[in-house]
């Protein structure tokens, strides 16, 4: 037997789905066809390799003879391994190696986005084929200028990470800082989007996510054409964007499709939401505690008698209803989706109607809770909302010990927390600090499409008209 072909049966061993085919061409020459039968077509593996090399003419060059639309000659014995986990067949005739692409289907087919719906946008949205997501990603950029660059990481699992940019608008310094360090990682296994952005930032850092993640294709070409530079690895059916700013979490691509005039009422609502989401409970903890002065006092006396009935402090009655508001939101993620709108009714009616009647907590406690719980809801993006609950308990804290001064304060370190971000070198806090009113115009409000022109300098600098209107 052929001594490569010998080598791959040991280093396979215990490998039951590795099958060698051995065609015979004559009494002196054999070739062998090595593949993985689990990730392999075998209609390809026929139709590109089998059918040819049973007229294989050995007057003719065997590469000739090999019909698959990817053929790849292997001149290194240690790429044979990395061809054949990856749906590859590998052909061999004596110290000549051709790898012809034979990967069967094994991914679902283009569905809808279940995380980011889509309301008036295309609906389509990545899989887990790497392939699959570039053809969805230049289904919509057709343009030459549109570049990919790929990585193979883990030692291990040997996943191809890409990066994708538009030449002509893009920082070609961020593109290398990113491929600088993922070329850095080096670890057994990357098996999904999410160890990638754990190494590229310092995730333990800031609570903020300081890279979107998302599976929607148009979010990522509208991306691009602004200027950044997306990620994409095979078997995840997620993205990942850079550079990110925390207005991108606030603001969803579908502000895209409605009318500008419409839209920016919402997105100023979402700004609110954003910070009532955070300081809420503390405000109501900071008044009933310390600043009574602040509301009127018919009102006081209406909080204070409800007060009298519950055991607890105000303080713990919050702290009780936020940790069931959180214990419903996890168990509406976890559920599968069928039974998670029965326990959020169940949690919601239920418990908090005990609860009042038990005299555990106030009525104005459930409505500031309720209300804290509604106002993050607005935000899908799941490590927006952990953020958001550190930030809330942080301001909490800071008011039952100082009242409004405290929540004073515990803005402040907010403030000064989330300005001093950098994703991927640029400040997180924009458009606001610093003040960028491109970008402004496109994230906190929403500036008319025949006025919007203009590429931010935040992302780019170069190619900044987009284009114009006549």
């Amino acid at each position: 037997m052929n001594r490569i072909v010998e080598k791959i049966k040991k280093e396979f061993i215990n490998v039951p789905d590795l099958k060698i085919k051995e065609i015979k061409v004559n009494i002196f020459k054999i070739i062998y066809v090595v593949f993985i039968e689990t990730i392999t077509s075998s209609d390809k593996i026929n139709d590109y390799i089998l059918k040819s090399l049973v007229k294989y003419n050995k007057n003719t060059n065997l590469q000739s003879n090999l019909a698959g639309s990817n053929t790849i000659k292997i001149t290194k014995y240690d790429d044979i391994e990395y061809y054949i986990t990856n749906g590859f067949a590998i052909v061999i005739e004596g110290d000549v190696i051709y790898a012809i692409e034979v990967r069967g289907d094994l991914a679902r087919s283009i569905s809808q986005s279940n995380r980011e719906p889509s309301l008036l946008g295309p609906e389509d949205a990545f899989i887990e084929n790497y392939q699959i997501n570039m053809g969805l990603i230049k289904r919509r950029i057709r343009s030459h200028s549109l570049k990919t660059v790929e990585i193979v990481m883990g030692r291990k699992t040997k996943n191809t990470v890409c990066i994708n940019y538009l030449e002509d608008v893009a920082k070609i310094d961020n593109v290398n800082l990113i491929k600088e360090k993922l070329e850095k990682i080096d670890v057994d296994g990357v098996i999904d989007i999410s160890t990638i952005i754990h190494y590229l930032t310092n995730e333990n850092k800031t609570v903020f996510p300081t890279i979107k993640r998302t599976e929607r294709p148009d979010l990522v070409a509208t991306s691009l054409l602004e200027g950044k530079i997306t990620l994409l690895i095979d078997n995840s059916p997620f993205a990942i964007i850079l550079p990110t700013f925390l207005a991108d979490f606030i603001n969803p691509v579908n502000d895209n499709y409605v009318k500008s005039i419409n839209v920016s009422f919402v997105k100023i609502l979402r700004f609110i939401c954003f910070i009532l989401s955070m300081v809420t409970p503390g405000i109501f903890i900071a008044i009933i505690n310390y600043n009574q002065e602040t509301v009127p006092a018919s009102l006081l006396i209406n909080f204070s008698n409800q007060s009298s009935q519950v055991p607890f402090p105000s303080i713990v009655e919050i702290i009780m209803l936020l940790i069931i508001c959180d214990i419903l939101r996890e168990s509406d993620l976890r559920f599968p989706s069928n039974f998670g709108s029965a326990i959020s009714i169940l949690g919601a009616l239920i418990i908090g109607e005990a609860a009042v009647n038990a005299g555990l907590v106030s009525p104005i406690a459930i409505i500031v809770a309720s209300f804290t719980f509604i106002a993050s809801l607005i935000f899908t993006e799941l490590e927006i909302n952990n953020a958001l609950r550190y930030y809330r308990y942080l301001f909490l804290f800071l008011a039952s010990f100082f009242g409004l001064y405290g929540l004073f304060l515990g803005m402040i370190f907010f403030l000064i927390n989330v300005i001093s971000i950098k994703s991927l070198s640029e400040p997180y806090f924009a458009p606001i600090a610093p003040f960028n009113k491109t970008y402004f115009m496109k994230t906190i409000l929403k500036r008319k499409d025949v006025k919007n022109t203009q590429r931010s300098s935040l992302i780019t600098n170069k190619n900044m008209t987009r284009g114009r209107f006549l």
